[in-house]
């Protein structure tokens, strides 16, 4: 009785199998014609904005038991099929392969898109205004770390916009050749080490803490023979095949990396979309200008999410102020307060509006 009962149920999932298959071919056909048409028309295959109603659309729909977060994860490679018949994309992101930023590139674009791994945050930049890489995908803050100060004077001083945001958890591991307790040195990079400092105190207190310009670097460069460790994800883990000695070593369970995708040009404005703005300005070196700069805002309403200084490295003591707020570039309010800042700045620039998601 119950054989039968287990193979009547693995057929009606091979005739649902069938079905499934049938109505993706036809959704990612729709979707191809779709691309024909943008490409007449100049539009880039690639739109946050409209992938984030379609997540949304989903959620709706969905009546479980599937969770939504799987349903996401599966959509999302059914549009990266889709964009991958559209056009040939490459991703580039601060690499090497396997580094937090390729997991957040991917989780954003999906696996089946072309991804080139860049040795440093400028070459990620570099490599997008050459044309060399259609977008590209940089760390801007860590939520325990903070700002990620070569990705924000890269913003000002290329001509980039920001197009979307991408927030990965992060979950750092031990990974090495040698159990823990013969572990002599650790090496990560300089903010994988901080988040992991006083696991690594209770856990390591003699070991020598090596900073490297990667935590994948530090994974791929492991040497069966060394009593050496790395602290990286476990992405790294899996693609340089070394064990994990310990998971989830991060001081704070919540450690959030936030990441940008950046392009050449800006991206229309969709109806019924949240969207995040992000600017920079200078401000003129009398009392009061920063106060009366943020008033704009308050008096607006709109709310601001972040504001970061940092060097201008222009004249020593002069700051740039970079400011996120909800609200879209093309909002009547936003253009009004972009337009009165210039009335008070030396400098202003739009660095982007893209979807305030939260993926």
């Amino acid at each position: 009785m119950e054989n039968h009962k287990l193979e009547s149920l693995r057929d009606e999932i091979d005739r649902i199998d069938s079905q499934i298959v049938d109505l993706l071919n036809q959704r990612v056909q729709a979707a191809a014609e779709i691309g024909m048409i943008k490409n007449e028309l100049g539009v880039d295959p690639y739109d946050p904005a409209r992938e984030e109603q379609v997540f949304g659309k989903l959620e709706k729909l969905n009546n479980g038991p599937l969770h939504k977060d799987s349903l996401r994860i599966i959509y999302r490679e059914v549009i990266s099929a889709s964009i991958a018949l559209e056009k040939k994309l490459i991703i580039g992101y601060l690499g090497p392969e396997a580094t937090y930023t390729h997991q957040a590139a991917v989780n954003n674009f999906g696996s089946i898109l072309d991804y080139r791994a860049l040795p440093d945050i400028p070459d990620v930049f570099q490599a997008v205004e050459k044309g060399e890489c259609d977008y590209g995908v940089v760390p801007i803050e860590n939520s325990t770390e903070g700002a990620v100060n070569r990705s924000l004077d890269l913003l000002v001083e290329t001509d980039l916009t920001i197009i979307a945001q991408v927030y990965l958890r992060v979950e750092h591991s031990l990974f090495s050749f040698s159990p823990l307790e013969s572990i002599k040195e650790v090496r990560s990079k300089d903010q994988a080490l901080a988040q992991c400092s006083e696991w690594l105190r209770r856990n390591l207190p003699s070991a020598k803490l090596i900073p490297v310009t990667s935590t994948a670097e530090a994974v791929k460069n492991l040497n069966p023979d060394s009593p050496i460790g790395a602290i990286a994800g476990n992405l790294a883990g899996r693609i340089y095949g070394v064990s994990s000695q310990a998971d989830n070593i991060q001081d704070r369970k919540n450690n959030v990396t936030r990441f940008l995708v950046v392009a050449r040009k800006s991206l229309p404005k969709r109806d019924e979309m949240d969207y995040r703005t992000s600017l920079v300005l200078s401000l003129p070196d009398k009392v009061g200008s920063l106060k009366a700069a943020l008033k704009l805002f308050s008096e607006s309403n709109l709310n601001l999410c972040k504001i970061e200084s940092r060097p201008s490295r222009l004249k020593t003591w002069d700051y740039y102020f970079f400011i996120d707020f909800i609200g879209h570039c093309e909002d009547e309010k936003v253009s009004e307060v972009i337009g009165e800042l210039n009335k008070i700045c030396p400098l202003v620039k739009l660095l982007g509006s893209y979807p305030e998601s939260s993926n």
